[in-house]
């Protein structure tokens, strides 16, 4: 049982869980991951993008994927162990970067057209969810894209529910829904930059 839920939204944490297992929550075998990867996929499948930005990319299964679909993927995660694990299997891409850092400061400075939040959100506190995803949205360019997945169960080391997470991204003026999909695990919202 996780008694701090700090610790448990930590770089130390996630660490320490990549350390034990590589692919601690099953990223590249599970149902549900390859299906929420899947509905991912689906949603940005319409057009190309210029360059993509994949906070807490974790082991790199679904950053090989945007690489299909970008020209460029600028992809970061803060366990430094992940990050090994995605650039190896990224490594034939040459498209595809992968930096060991952390939101806000591990944001790169450059214009994405693409921004996908996946299995992130809901390890901020509501606040700091508010802040940081307003500051990645107001820095996109008019008709960027943002793709939004997640999670709907209850864990321990979630701050706030994924339904949280996409209201407050829903909520931010200068985003439109052009795309919804909800199932009784996930759900995915695609947004329009306006």
């Amino acid at each position: 049982m996780i008694q701090d839920i700090d610790f448990a939204s930590s770089a130390a944490f996630f660490e320490a869980k990549y350390q034990q297992k590589t692919d601690p929550w099953d990223f590249s075998t599970s149902t549900y991951e390859l299906q929420r990867y899947n509905a991912i996929i689906r949603a940005i499948a319409h057009r190309r993008y210029g360059r993509a930005f994949e906070p807490g990319c974790s082991i790199g299964v679904l950053t090989e994927r945007l690489a299909a679909y970008c020209d460029e993927v600028y992809a970061i995660d803060f366990s430094p162990s992940a990050c090994a694990h995605a650039r190896a299997r990224c490594a034939h891409l040459p498209q595809v970067e992968v930096t060991c850092a952390s939101l806000p400061a591990g944001t790169p400075a450059k214009h994405f057209d693409l921004l996908v939040l996946s299995e992130i959100g809901y390890y901020f506190a509501l606040e700091d969810w508010q802040r940081i995803s307003a500051a990645l949205i107001d820095s996109l360019p008019q008709g960027a894209i943002v793709l939004a997945a997640h999670w709907l169960g209850h864990s321990q080391d979630h701050r706030i529910h994924g339904d949280e997470v996409h209201e407050i991204l829903l909520s931010h003026p200068k985003l439109r829904a052009d795309h919804r999909e909800r199932g009784p695990n996930m759900r995915l919202d695609r947004l329009v930059r306006l």
